[in-house]
């Protein structure tokens, strides 16, 4: 499905334009949490853990802010250049400053 279908439908499919990149991210992030799972079974010291913490919250970051640039870029300016009225426009807008906030 292209990402300009039904991009702002609930339940909504949207292909993202490098998924093979963000799978490998994410695959690479949850083998960092289960690191961090046998750091703390094995009584690994403090700092070093939450260093590693850091380092996920990081790379999750940075999933995050691909997808939002992913969907201004793609669902929210399709969006816009299809409304036909302004509150459509708004409405899109509003949902990802909603997602923002989330992330903030």
């Amino acid at each position: 499905m292209k990402q300009a279908e039904r991009c702002h439908d609930r339940h909504r499919m949207v292909t993202q334009p490098d998924k093979a990149a963000l799978t490998r991210r994410l695959n690479r992030i949850e083998g960092q949490v289960r690191g961090i799972t046998n750091m703390v079974e094995e009584d690994r010291y403090c700092v070093d853990i939450l260093t590693q913490l850091a380092a996920v919250k990081s790379a999750l970051d940075a999933v995050a802010m691909q997808l939002l640039e992913n969907h201004a870029t793609g669902c929210v300016q399709k969006a816009i250049k299809s409304a036909k009225s302004d509150k459509a426009g708004k409405d899109a807008i509003d949902e990802m400053l909603a997602v923002v906030k989330k992330l903030m």
